[in-house]
């Protein structure tokens, strides 16, 4: 597994959640989604797993929809527990990232950006 990998394993739940807090979408639009934003190697195989977990969890429902295209589609929102992880995961994140960022950069003196 790369490093790339491993890196994104950890953020990509708080991902998918603000993806899904936008808009309804369905597995293949969601891998999509996120390939349009800069995460390039996120697959559907990727997907699933990670929206199976969070439904799992309770932070996502899903519901089978008509398609125009083919078949049914599974839809998937975020439920209220779901929103308040999201607002979790995001608070955590900014706590992490500027001082990560900081000492991968070498400024690791200044704790204040």
């Amino acid at each position: 597994m790369s490093i790339r990998s491993q890196l994104l394993k950890g953020i990509l739940d708080g991902c998918v959640l603000s993806v899904i807090e936008k808009e309804e979408v369905y597995g293949y639009e969601l891998s999509q989604k996120l390939q349009q934003l800069g995460l390039k190697d996120i697959s559907e195989g990727t997907i699933y797993p990670v929206l199976l977990r969070l439904q799992k969890s309770q932070w996502i429902n899903g519901k089978m929809r008509p398609s125009d295209t083919g078949p049914n589609r599974k839809y998937y929102s975020l439920t209220d527990e779901g929103k308040v992880a999201l607002e979790s995961i995001r608070k955590e994140w900014e706590l992490l990232s500027r001082p990560i960022t900081n000492i991968l950069r070498g400024d690791e003196n200044d704790v204040n950006n």
